[in-house]
This record gives C-alpha cells, structure tokens and sequence, in this order.
C-alpha cells in the first residue's frame, strides 16, 4: 500500500503519523497518508516565504514557462491521472478526463496570464498643481498564499490556486482534502519536473481542523483561498483578519424552464448537470422551476432520463454515477430525503441506497422550507417545482441565502434580460444549466456563497498588491 509524504522545501519528508486512505466506491485501503503538525506547517510557511524572495524576481516569461511545461506534462498523463480521480474521489473516468482536460486549460490560462499582468498611467496632471509628475500602477505579488482545496475538483479546484498564484510569482503552501491528496501530491513532482523553484510549492496533509489556525493566522502568510463549505468559510474569515481572502463557498443552484423552450433539446443537458459526479459540484443542479404549462412533460422527460444513468464502478467507462464521497454523506442525504418525504415530498425516481451510493434521485411536492430545497444538498438529488409566472420564478430562485450560479432557458429575449438583472446569482446562465463554467469566467458568489472571484485573469487580481508610482520631474 502506498504511504504518502509532506513535500516540504523540495523534499519529500516522512511524518510519525498517518492516516488511512480508503475508495469511496470499493472501501479498499488506498494508502497511509502523512498526517502534517503545526510545525510542519510552520516550516512550511517559512521555507515559502524563503522561497518567495527568490521566485518574486523572475521574469514573467520564465514563470509562463513552467506553467506551459506542466500542460505539457499533464497531457502526457492525462489517463493516469483520470484514475487517480476514479480511486481516491469515485469520480467516473469520463467526467476524470474531462476535469485533467480542464485543468490542463486551467494552468494554459495562468501561463498566459503570466504575461499579461498590466498596469495604467496615471494623469497626473489632471490634477490642479501636479503638472510636473508622471504616475502610473503595477500589480506586485503578495508572498506566501495559504491554499485549501475541496476533494470534488482535485486537480481543478487546486489548479485555480496554483496557477494564478505563480504567473504573478506567489509562492504557496497548498493542504488539500483529506480524501483526495494523492492528486495534490503527484502535482508536486509534475511542477518539479517543470522547473518550479523548490519551497514555490509546499503541500502539507492532514486534518484541516488541526492545521488550519496556522495556514490562516500565521504572520507569513499574506493570502488565503479556500473552497469548501460556508460554516468552514465563515469561521476562516473571522480568523483571517486584514490578509486578503476568497471564500468559494456552497449553492443550491436554481434553473428556470420557461414554456418557449424546446424540451428534448435540454433534457441530456439538465440531468446531466444535476448528476454529475453525484451531484457533488457546487453548482450542481439542485432546484428546478419549470413553468406550469410544460410541468408534466419535462418531469416525464427528466425522469425518464434519469433512469438511462449507470451508477457502478469509476473505472468502468460506462458508469455515469458512482460513489458518493463516504457513506456519511449517504446517510445524510437519505435523512434528508426521508425527511422531506414525512413532509409530504414525493420521490419521483431514485432513492435507492447502499453503503455507498445513492442513485439519481428526483422530487416533487417540495416545499420551500425543506433541507433538500433550501440547503446545498451535495448530493445526486433533485427537485422539480411547477411556477405561473416568471417573477414567481425569479423570486423562488432568489429565496434562498445562496447565490453563485442561476440559469434561465428562454426564447424570448426581453425575459432572458430581465432574469438577467433580477437573479441573485454571481453568475446567471441564459439557456444552459447553471452548472456551466469555464475556466477564464469571473467565478464566485454572493450572499453566503462566497467572497472573492476566482477565474485566472480575476484570481490574479486577488493575488496581487496594486502599487501606485508617482515621479516628480523637478525639484
């Protein structure tokens, strides 16, 4: 069985104690992974800092440089990768290499972001009594940025902290989830070999309530990135003080289906969007509010398309569900179902459970107030809700304290606008699921989703310090 290290200044170091690595699917032990301490994570932070007066100094060419050579790296191993995803996360091989190909766009973008970190000239003279001076801004690193990542984009999520961070010439100490190090870790030998400067890129595992006090508080450390829940969050930037931060925190995504829309053509789209990897995506489709008029049919439809799903093994390329992160979580969200059940809620498919997965399940006479509507459910769940009229809609969308992503399908223009200005969303997708992201889009969300953008041009901005220069030409 594999046993894990710290990477720690360039160096793979052995720790007293470990902690067991099991597959969600299978239950097999994976490997004993390296249980960091605080001062591990001290040395950590401390050898970045080192590090970062070094790495600061490089050119932007030579930082795009080793982000390129890690795309090509990363290409090179897409599939081995892919199944690191399939063992350690229960993440369908296709939906794998579908996150590898992200994450290799991921780093392309910070490669090129590299060289396009730009500042303004200030007018100086337009400003009474300074007509002797030029001025102008350049965005400066920051130093050492503490990086915490969930376990449903192990590669992705963790590519959006990495990249930014050294195109602008960051330096960061990165603890992964506890479930997926061994994607976070087979990272450091890929940066390695792409000419990344050693004690750039530290990576420390453990339990995040043990070690995060430090990753967060720590003197050193000038910026933290978290993504995972909104109680965690929240409790970081209590503790985070005057250091800059972004919170990608959870959703419970909202999708309007208005009577203009061609339902067979969205179908595919809307069940795949509410499923994928168990429906363990923040922007996972969890609320749906079709308009009266096409109610019946596109819950005939929606569950007739869900019943194609394949729940099975990750690693059998037929699967479309697998696992969901531990069987905790499925006996979470089976309360939840039984809940909303005792609450008059009807399951329309799905709900059939073992240890470990829960198949594709789809609800209706749902009420507003239950945990499955109203809270993120990370979960391969989903509600159907019939409305009237699209302020019904919109308001049902926006009932909620989340907010990252919303979406609409619509043929009629004018509604497509006014869902537009009216949703309470970071982002509002018009005719397509709002589990839809690429990897440059401003990424982030409102109300108790989030603090912060993420997004490679807009995460740079995060990471970096503007800096006003002001010249006077005479004495």
């Amino acid at each position: 069985m594999q046993q894990t290290k710290l990477w720690i200044n360039g160096v793979w170091e052995q720790t007293k104690e470990t902690t067991e690595l099991t597959a969600p699917y299978t239950g097999e032990k994976l490997a004993q992974v390296a249980k960091a301490t605080v001062q591990d994570v001290e040395r950590a932070i401390e050898g970045a800092h080192e590090a970062f007066q070094a790495f600061k100094k490089t050119t932007a060419y030579e930082r795009a440089e080793i982000l390129y050579k890690v795309v090509a790296i990363m290409r090179e191993r897409k599939q081995e990768l892919a199944e690191i995803l399939a063992k350690e996360a229960a993440k369908p091989l296709t939906a794998g290499l579908g996150e590898i190909d992200r994450t290799i766009a991921t780093y392309q973008f910070a490669a090129e972001a590299a060289k396009h970190v730009t500042g303004e000239t200030i007018p100086m003279d337009a400003a009474p009594g300074a007509s002797d001076r030029i001025g102008y801004t350049k965005r400066v690193p920051l130093g050492v940025v503490s990086a915490i990542t969930p376990f449903n984009f192990p590669f992705n999520l963790v590519a959006h902290k990495l990249g930014p961070a050294f195109a602008v010439g960051n330096t960061v100490v990165l603890k992964p989830a506890s479930q997926t190090p061994l994607s976070a870790l087979v990272m450091a030998g890929i940066f390695k070999e792409a000419g990344l400067p050693d004690g750039a890129l530290q990576i420390v595992t453990g339990s995040g309530g043990d070690l995060s006090d430090t990753l967060v508080m720590h003197p050193l450390v000038k910026k933290v990135t978290f993504t995972g829940s909104g109680a965690v969050g929240l409790k970081l930037k209590e503790k985070v003080g005057l250091r800059k931060i972004t919170l990608e925190l959870g959703s419970n995504a909202g999708l309007i289906v208005e009577p203009s829309t061609p339902l067979e053509k969205i179908m595919a789209r809307c069940v795949g969007g509410a499923f994928g990897f168990a429906g363990q995506v923040c922007i996972s489709l969890q609320r749906i509010y079709v308009h009266g008029s096409i109610y019946e049919e596109f819950k005939k439809l929606f569950v007739a398309e869900t019943k194609k799903l394949v729940v099975g093994d990750p690693l059998d390329v037929k699967t479309d569900v697998s696992a969901m992160i531990n069987p905790g979580e499925v006996a979470r969200i089976k309360a939840w179902i039984d809940e909303a059940k005792a609450q008059g809620a009807v399951v329309a498919t799905g709900a059939e459970f073992t240890e470990r997965t829960c198949t594709p399940t789809v609800m209706v006479n749902v009420k507003p107030d239950m945990k499955i509507v109203c809270v993120e459910t990370f979960a391969p769940i989903v509600s159907i809700v019939p409305y009237e009229t699209l302020d019904e809609a919109i308001a049902l969308v926006n009932d909620t304290e989340l907010g990252l992503n919303a979406g609409i399908y619509t043929n009629v223009l004018t509604d497509a606008l006014k869902a537009a200005d009216e949703l309470q969303a970071g982002a509002v997708i018009i005719n397509d699921i709002p589990t839809f992201r690429t990897d440059n889009m401003p990424y982030g969300g409102v109300k108790m989703s989030g603090y912060g953008k993420e997004g490679i041009k807009y995460a740079v901005e995060e990471m970096t310090d503007l800096k006003f220069i002001t010249m006077k030409l005479s004495y």
